[in-house]
């Protein structure tokens, strides 16, 4: 290869068979992430063929860590975090602490000791953000209870992957003078946190002050490709500057600068402009890190790419189930949450890079962790795919099924003013629709009753005198609890579109005359929920939309008649888009 084209010939190699290769997984169901390893895999020295500069591709893929970190940043939500932190943040630390020895274990059965076991634990206990998020969406529970559960659980854990990105250098220190602590020992750590901490309050103190300012400004000059710039000057300008000067990691700079970011009104449109050039940079970062997989060394070690996969997939799961079940949550988001985290991804990637790095991990753990990666992410879509007939097959057995809901205990029985309850109304979910429309029935002095899966929820209720169950409405026992069999309405104000069918299935099948209203978000899911057996179906964007026109034909002079007859044709026109 020519070294003066080499640049340019990595780039073009690595997004063309990347592109390739991703759109060949993507075409048979599995996540195009599966396809950029595999690009790596065949452009790295350890294939005949085509072969791209390594280390051309390593300085790419910083650029990729840093944009994914900011990335992460300007999505990171204490709102978001704050809504489910009952069980995310407990939740992810537990978890994190049983991959972590399990990871330990593996690592010592394999003779690499204590420290690296710790640094291959926490490289296995996150899980990839991406993956998840297609896999919620493809199943229509990113709104749900336990999709907001499992992204929380997300969230903390990468908060978690950028504390230990900061102390995984100082940790390397004392790992290589023996484990012995020593004040000249203590001290480069003590300095290494006191910089960190030092950034942090500069970031908040200065940098939410400057940054958003600085963008305000461009974005007022009306120029897009400026403020582009001035996205991407910031994300990598400030994690340049923290590497520098405060001697921290390039991801957590960036992180920094895409929180202060995204606690501004402009960071959609800096989300949205930097993400063409994200995605280049993230896919470049997935090859070069299929580029160091030598298959050889996998064909040779398949007892030890099975131990990853099988603590990925099945241990984390198995932990996730467990700690969800005795935080008090319902099967359903424990199994949400398991699916989700049964995979590895591209925070692992950076790990396990930096451990090496570091001199805590041996070479052969970034190739065991990128197996486990490209394994486990493969196998993620069978995992979501098993969620309802393990849940089918737990609530077939009632022993099975009181251990796994144990921690609901009186939340999720009914007091003596809940049994009385007759011709009331269910509401389904108590967020902003279930609240609304609990207003309006108060207001007439109707009696309801509330099914919520989130227990801070419940208590409060239960505290105000408010009739309220926990626990998950696709459960007969639960609908059976609530007196579906003598209440006059049934309204699903929580998304949650798997469950709402089985509810209405059973609901019509023990009260044929109660009347079912749901929420919905799209077309085939408001006719599928009729087929079922609802009385009535609300799409949001729709109704958003014949509300404008309402209102837009009145202000043409149209008559009220009128407008209400047009506004009933457009609920039942089909959406012109899907037509």
């Amino acid at each position: 290869m020519d070294h003066d084209a080499s640049l340019i010939t990595t780039i073009a190699l690595g997004l063309s068979v990347a592109f390739a290769a991703g759109f060949l997984v993507r075409r048979i169901g599995l996540p195009p992430i599966v396809g950029y390893l595999l690009a790596g895999i065949i452009l790295g020295p350890f294939t005949p063929g085509l072969i791209a500069d390594t280390e051309i591709a390593t300085e790419l893929a910083e650029i990729g860590v840093i944009l994914l970190m900011f990335g992460v940043g300007i999505h990171f939500s204490f709102r978001d975090l704050l809504s489910v932190r009952r069980v995310a943040v407990p939740g992810a630390v537990g978890q994190s602490v049983i991959a972590t020895l399990l990871g330990v274990g593996l690592a010592v059965s394999l003779g690499w000791g204590l420290a690296a076991g710790v640094v291959l634990g926490f490289s296995l206990s996150v899980a990839s953000t991406v993956v998840l998020l297609r896999a919620l969406t493809q199943r229509g529970a990113l709104e749900t209870v336990h999709g907001r559960v499992a992204v929380g659980w997300l969230i903390v854990e990468d908060v978690f992957t950028v504390l230990v990105l900061v102390l995984l250098p100082s940790f390397a220190v004392i790992v290589t003078a023996g484990g012995e602590l020593t004040i000249g020992l203590l001290a480069p750590v003590g300095i290494a946190v006191a910089k960190a901490v030092a950034l942090g309050v500069l970031m908040v103190v200065v940098g939410a002050r400057v940054v958003p300012w600085v963008l305000l400004q461009v974005a007022r000059d009306g120029s897009r490709e400026l403020f582009t710039l001035s996205v991407l000057a910031v994300a990598i300008g400030i994690a340049f500057a923290s590497s520098a000067v405060f001697g921290v990691s390039l991801a957590l700079g960036a992180f920094l600068a895409g929180a202060v970011v995204g606690e501004t009104d402009l960071s959609h449109k800096a989300a949205n402009d930097a993400l063409p050039l994200r995605d280049a940079f993230s896919v470049l970062f997935f090859v070069s890190v299929g580029m160091l997989i030598d298959p050889a060394y996998l064909l040779a070690n398949p007892v030890a790419i099975l131990a990853v996969v099988v603590l990925v997939v099945v241990g984390k799961s198995l932990a996730a189930i467990a700690i969800v079940s005795a935080l008090g949550y319902p099967l359903r988001t424990g199994l949400t949450v398991g699916a989700g985290l049964a995979q590895i991804g591209e925070f692992s990637f950076i790990l396990a890079t930096a451990g090496v790095a570091a001199g805590v991990l041996p070479a052969e753990a970034h190739q065991l962790v990128v197996a486990g990666a490209l394994i486990s992410i493969t196998l993620n879509p069978l995992v979501f795919a098993s969620i309802d007939p393990v849940e089918a097959w737990v609530k077939r057995r009632p022993w099975l099924r009181r251990f796994a809901e144990r921690g609901a205990g009186a939340l999720a029985a009914p007091t003596t003013a809940d049994r009385e309850l007759r011709g009331h109304a269910i509401l389904c979910g108590y967020g902003r629709i279930g609240r609304t429309v609990a207003r309006a029935l108060e207001s007439r002095g109707f009696a309801y009753l509330v099914v919520e899966q989130d227990r801070g929820v419940i208590e409060r209720l239960r505290a105000a005198g408010t009739h309220a169950l926990y626990g998950d409405v696709s459960d007969e026992a639960m609908l059976d609890l609530a007196g579906v069999r003598t209440a006059r309405v049934l309204v699903f104000a929580a998304y949650d579109p798997a469950a709402a069918e089985f509810a209405t299935d059973y609901a019509r099948q023990v009260n044929p005359r109660i009347d079912i209203v749901a929420r919905v978000e799209t077309p085939e899911e408001g006719r599928r929920l009729m087929a079922h057996g609802a009385t009535q179906v609300v799409e949001g964007e729709r109704e958003v939309a014949v509300q404008v026109a309402r209102y837009t034909l009145r202000r043409l002079g149209v008559s009220g008649p009128e407008v209400e007859a047009i506004a009933q044709g457009l609920r039942r026109r089909p959406d012109p888009a899907v037509a």
